[in-house]
């Protein structure tokens, strides 16, 4: 293959169960429990499937930036601190996401009150979440920004509750001075769909208080995302390239690159057949050496992939996209329905456990 003057990524493919009796010829993903046998490499049009067993050879025909990608995809993320919390990363952990909005296409208008929306917040981090992803602002498509005092009205009460009780939990905002607030009453995380692009200061809190930062692909505002959204090469490749632009932007304004976490942004300024194509090559967003979060939960495409069914009847397609995340070793999955999530990963982990068992 003449790689020429396109860039080269590497799509970790042909996943195996266990790793026993293939010595050499498997590679564990990103520190998570799956393992993978064979390499996708593609140049522009050019696509060549290399196995595990002969990357080394074919390493030398690389450039520096494909040669970075493969030691980030076969090595260990490290575990997020939390505050006295350890969320380790090498099997999928769970994000509960509590909306105080009255207009998430979901959730809007549930909780009447902070301590009701606590309330659900422990329920969710008893359940098994991991962490609890609470937002004040709807990005839904269509959604009008909030002003940040009142967003701060918002997630402040209940951000303090949980934290008095050692929940874990993120902050879901785009604007540094609710980032402010919320990391200064007990938020350990910061998940920020703008990618620090919304808000100038933004960067600055994340990497004064040092917390963990999700950095999310979007394109356009949620006024106008879904307004006819269009790339100009394949989506998966122009993600993975905007994705390292805003990890480098933030490792440049201070933030630790240990620290930093890549969502795809599923429905953020994408189509159906878009968001599909991402789904089905997530594992090549390893390359870029940091965790993965998967938001996927109740999105648009999974009603117009199942007669158009509402929000609150896509929990069988929002497990579906969970499990198809975590095939590929996404880390992080941010959802709505905790319970059956926990369940549908421990049936998962059930299954890989058997498998890893001699």
């Amino acid at each position: 293959m003449t790689l020429g003057s396109s860039r080269t990524y590497l799509r970790p493919t042909s996943f195996i169960d266990a790793p026993f009796g293939f010595d050499g010829k498997v590679a564990r993903l990103a520190g998570t429990m799956t393992w993978f046998s064979a390499v996708e490499i593609i140049c522009g049009a050019e696509k060549e499937l290399v196995p595990v067993e002969a990357m080394e050879q074919r390493l030398k025909r690389l450039d520096g930036p494909a040669k970075a990608a493969w030691t980030n995809l076969v090595s260990a993320r490290a575990p997020l601190t939390m505050g006295n919390r350890v969320v380790r990363l090498d099997q999928p952990q769970i994000a509960g996401i509590l909306n105080v909005t009255p207009d998430s296409f979901s959730d809007g208008g549930t909780y009447s009150d902070p301590a009701s929306a606590a309330d659900a917040g422990f329920a969710m981090a008893a359940a098994g979440a991991a962490l609890i992803d609470v937002g004040g602002e709807s990005t839904r498509p269509g959604a009008k920004a909030v002003w940040e005092h009142d967003e701060i009205e918002r997630v402040l009460p209940v951000v303090q509750r949980m934290a008095a009780s050692g929940t874990a939990i993120s902050i879901d905002t785009r604007k540094a001075a609710v980032m402010e607030a919320a990391l200064r009453v007990g938020a350990w995380m910061v998940n920020d769909v703008s990618a620090l692009t919304y808000d100038p200061l933004s960067a600055g809190v994340v990497a004064m208080a040092g917390c963990p930062l999700v950095l999310m692909h979007h394109k356009g505002s949620p006024e106008t995302m879904q307004a006819a959204p269009h790339y100009d090469r394949p989506i998966l490749f122009e993600v993975y390239d905007w994705l390292e632009q805003r990890i480098e932007a933030a490792i440049a304004a201070g933030v630790d690159r240990s620290k930093i976490i890549v969502d795809p942004g599923i429905g953020f300024g994408k189509n159906v057949q878009h968001n599909l194509q991402l789904l089905n090559g997530l594992s090549l967003l390893h390359g870029l050496g940091c965790p993965i979060m998967l938001g996927a939960s109740r999105k648009r495409m999974i009603g117009a992939l199942s007669d158009e069914a509402t929000p609150d009847r896509r929990l069988g397609g929002s497990l579906a996209l969970a499990l198809k995340g975590v095939e590929q070793g996404a880390h992080l999955l941010r959802v709505h329905d905790v319970p059956e999530t926990v369940q549908a990963l421990k049936v998962w982990r059930g299954l890989r456990d058997a498998a890893l068992t001699p």
